[in-house]
């Protein structure tokens, strides 16, 4: 028996080495420090606002502009994985994203917030994908759904840092201080969670297809591919894998709403201290954090489409809830709905675009975070046009239809548990 085929433990499931355990607490401590270190400045957003003097349209050009070099830089992201593997790249970029945030909490211009923001997107991006790639990685060794533990450790760092970022501002702590204290910090964790990581080639854990199935059309045979092909891709995958993409357009979008605009709708609307105007972002990232650590056993009994189909209907009630009866209160309320809404929809895209047949290893996790990147940046700047025509009460009516898109591309989504699928 070989280290990819575990016996069995006493409890039914797989038994996993010790190596296998600590490169799961690595994968999950670098998910942490990805949802700490930027979303610790979320909660400073108003303040950089009035000190730069901006509107909501200027704001949310520059959020959605950020995001274009997510969008550049996730391209090369299979490439960089190829020859320096996932666990290096992964680390490497997340110790630059958090360098990078110091250039945020310093912004002085328009131009310095958003190419401060380009950077740090970047370097977000192929941490993004690194970070999912190694993590499937590790979820193979261990033969059953661990995807959503690791989006629950980005979440809950999210959390710990929205809760830093909003203490800070109520304490009145100067941005900088804060963006130098959080560049050593989170630099130095994820540094040393390389050696934690798993050994060898990123391809380890795969099963070779020794011939096509009848199961799915996308299954490729050794041979060579015939037809049309993009990135590696058939049509069909390229189409699978896009749909994949939308998905995760629309639930971006959907924490988008209480990244960017969670605290300045709370500031805005109810004239919340700057702590309680942090809450609608810790709202939205406490309930994620929740749906996503108890997301694997809803998953494995559930499947991923009907997982993401109750989120979908979640979020759009309780979103609407909030906007039609405004209050603090309503707000948070519906924001943690959104949240625990979309709280499957990032592993379980990411799993399945990582396992399509016919899709070359690495890309399918690549294109499905470039679409995700896409809807980071489409939102923020029509958010931030509506909330200047409207308010932004009536501009975040966006977040109801996002989960009638995530609705409709569920679809694509399994429907089968993850367990049975493993």
């Amino acid at each position: 028996m070989n280290d990819h085929e575990p016996s069995l433990a006493t409890s039914g499931r797989p038994s996993v080495p010790a190596a296998v355990r600590r490169a799961r607490w690595a994968v999950s401590l670098v998910f942490f420090l990805n949802g700490a270190s930027f979303c610790a400045i979320l909660p400073r957003y108003p303040e950089l606002v009035e000190s730069i003097g901006l509107s909501n349209t200027s704001f949310g050009l520059a959020i959605g502009i950020g995001p274009l070099g997510g969008l550049l830089a996730g391209l090369f992201a299979a490439r960089l994985m190829s020859r320096f593997g996932s666990a290096r790249v992964s680390v490497v970029m997340q110790v630059l994203a958090s360098t990078t945030h110091l250039a945020v909490y310093l912004s002085g211009s328009w131009l310095w917030l958003t190419c401060s923001l380009l950077l740090a997107t970047a370097a977000d991006a192929i941490t993004d994908i690194a970070m999912n790639a190694h993590g499937m990685r590790v979820e193979r060794r261990y033969r059953r759904s661990i995807m959503n533990s690791y989006h629950g450790w980005w979440s809950l760092g999210a959390v710990v840092g929205g809760l830093i970022g909003a203490g800070c501002a109520q304490l009145g702590l100067p941005l900088w201080i804060q963006g130098v204290v959080g560049m050593i910090v989170f630099g130095a964790l994820a540094a040393g969670s390389l050696r934690l990581m798993l050994p060898g080639h990123d391809s380890t854990e795969r099963t070779p297809v020794a011939a096509p199935s009848a199961s799915s059309a996308a299954e490729v045979p050794d041979a060579a591919p015939t037809g049309f092909r993009l990135a590696g891709m058939s049509l069909r995958a390229l189409g699978l894998v896009s749909a994949l993409g939308m998905v995760l357009v629309f639930a971006g979008s959907t924490e988008d709403a209480g990244s960017t605009w969670g605290a300045l709708f709370m500031q805005d609307t109810f004239a919340a201290t700057p702590f309680l105007a942090g809450m609608a972002f810790v709202a939205l990232q406490g309930a994620q954090t929740i749906g996503r650590f108890t997301g694997d056993a809803v998953v494995d009994r559930l499947g991923d489409q009907t997982t993401a189909r109750l989120g979908g209907v979640i979020a759009m009630v309780g979103m609407s809830f909030a906007l039609l009866v405004p209050t603090p209160v309503t707000a948070v309320i519906g924001f943690a709905a959104a949240g625990w809404g979309v709280a499957t929809l990032f592993p379980a895209a990411y799993r399945a675009a990582d396992d399509l047949p016919g899709v070359p290893h690495g890309v399918g996790i690549t294109v499905v975070g470039w679409f995700a990147r896409l809807g980071f940046f489409l939102t923020p700047p029509l958010i931030g046009v509506l909330a200047d025509a409207m308010t932004l009460r009536y501009a975040l009516w966006m977040v109801p239809l996002y989960a009638m898109g995530i609705l409709v591309f569920s679809r694509v989504l399994s429907t089968r548990s993850v367990k049975a699928g493993h």
